[in-house]
């Protein structure tokens, strides 16, 4: 029995997805990577090995997230691709005449753009947390609650406050003092995520056209009370598909199905890989002014992969090495 794994390791969650030969989701993993993305993938493909028939083959791997490449390394992967390209792939998948792609994670938020099946444009934002799930944890944390009751008590606003959602530290003093003036807090919780949706707009979709279908992926479409603020927002209905949250381990999943079509034999380490120990380390280059701060793999004292500088100079080293 033929499956394809899509690993997809980001800075606040980690998720596997893998397909079957007819590209149906088999089995699905989704968890935290609390700081430890190597940890997070070993105990990740431990648990799907275990939701996969005996007798299963893995005929193909490919990673993605930003930490793609160590995650690369890691499991010997036939295919490393960026985040973009791999949400685009899932969500065409789900649904073909799908334009606009709405991708909101812990820690980076990105709009992709789609005409006629064909990527056209997109838009990241990877330093500013506004726009991002860590906003919301980092104020539900603030306001002693979970996120899953913040979403809950948000939706039953019935006249939110406008929160200054530009900036993470704005928007919480805005939020402190709208609650010393007595606001309802499900009213600044809706205010919150009204903010979120403005920021996310007015930066990682500025002077993109949005048209419809449109498609919100990643872990954030779990809040239905962001979902309700982008269909006001938008003045249209945003849909969240299925598997909304691991949707780019099954683009990733999806791209290594085609990569391998032509009968190649797959790089994969094999399910052993969970009981390997690793060792990760850096170190600055020196080698011109850029001073780049180079991370590395290595295994019993031998270095796997080299990564993180503006040049391949570490990297074509660690491949003649190798070679």
């Amino acid at each position: 029995m033929e499956f394809y794994l899509g690993i997809d390791v980001g800075s606040v969650t980690t998720k596997i997805a893998a397909l079957d030969a007819g590209d149906n989701l088999a089995a699905r993993i989704y968890m935290p990577t609390q700081g430890k993305p190597i940890e997070k993938v070993q105990q990740g493909l431990t648990s799907i090995r275990e939701m996969l028939p005996a007798g299963a083959e893995i005929c193909g791997v490919a990673t993605t997230g930003s930490a793609r490449y160590l995650a690369g390394v890691i499991v010997n992967a036939d295919l490393v691709k960026n985040e973009i390209t791999s949400h685009a792939t899932a969500a065409l998948h789900h649904m073909p005449e799908v334009s606009t792609i709405i991708e909101i994670g812990g820690q980076d938020s990105k709009i992709i753009i789609v005409r006629d099946g064909v990527v056209t444009d997109f838009g990241m934002n990877t330093v500013c947390a506004a726009g991002t799930g860590s906003f919301l944890d980092h104020q539900a944390l603030r306001l002693n609650m979970s996120i899953d009751e913040f979403s809950v008590r948000a939706l039953n606003s019935t006249n939110p406050v406008r929160i200054a959602g530009r900036c993470t530290v704005f928007a919480e003093s805005d939020m402190v003092h709208k609650q010393q003036m007595g606001h309802q807090t499900e009213d600044i919780l809706y205010g919150l995520c009204q903010a979120l949706v403005r920021n996310y707009l007015n930066n990682v979709g500025l002077g993109k056209e949005i048209r419809t279908p449109i498609l919100f992926q990643g872990g954030v479409a779990f809040n239905e009370a962001i979902v309700k603020a982008f269909n006001e927002e938008l003045e249209t209905e945003v849909i969240v598909p299925p598997n909304h949250e691991v949707m780019g381990a099954i683009g990733a999943a999806l791209l290594v199905h085609e990569e391998m079509s032509e009968g190649k034999k797959s790089k994969f380490t094999g399910f052993g890989v969970s009981e390997t120990k690793y060792t990760t380390s850096s170190f600055e280059c020196n080698s011109c002014p850029n001073l780049c701060e180079i991370a590395q793999l290595s295994i019993n004292g031998k270095v796997l992969a080299r990564w993180g500088g503006r040049c391949d100079l570490w990297e074509r080293v660690v491949t003649e090495e190798i070679k």
